[in-house]
């Protein structure tokens, strides 16, 4: 019984092992990102709009690292390519950064809302359209052999 039960775990780990990395370091990259917003926004006293950036280039930095050699499994590490996915890493992050950009700006600067709630909200959405970005344009599986 329990051998079985093995099995179909290690079966489904397997099958949904891409996803199961993407959310366990989309938490770490989450984790990075309110830490840095959180030190930077209560404890150095800077604006959000400036917070949110320094906390959104530095979970990037550590995002792609993790995405490209875990999550996606991008074996290659020729410029060319590297530098290709890096760019579009980069590029979709943008769009995603300028969400919750927005979404800060309205929750915390014109709604006087607790920056936690603006910043839940604002993680949830990216986090979703982040893995569909990465998944589709960045590290796609044909470019393990380039």
């Amino acid at each position: 019984m329990w051998t079985a039960m093995i099995d179909r775990l290690i079966f489904y780990i397997k099958k949904y092992e891409g996803v199961l990395l993407y959310l366990i370091f989309g938490v770490l990259t989450t984790a990075v990102n309110f830490i840095v917003y959180y030190i930077c926004y209560t404890k150095f006293h800077w604006i959000n709009l400036a917070s949110n950036t320094v906390a959104w280039i530095l979970s990037v930095m550590f995002a792609f690292i993790t995405n490209k050699i875990w999550v996606f499994k991008s074996k290659s590490f020729q410029n060319e390519l590297v530098l290709r996915e890096l760019i579009t890493f980069v590029v979709s992050r943008l769009s995603t950064w300028l969400l919750e950009t927005v979404i800060m700006f309205v929750g915390v600067d014109i709604l006087k809302g607790y920056w936690l709630i603006a910043k839940v909200i604002a993680s949830v959405l990216v986090v979703i359209l982040n893995y569909v970005f990465s998944k589709l344009f960045i590290f796609r599986k044909n470019n393990e052999n380039a």
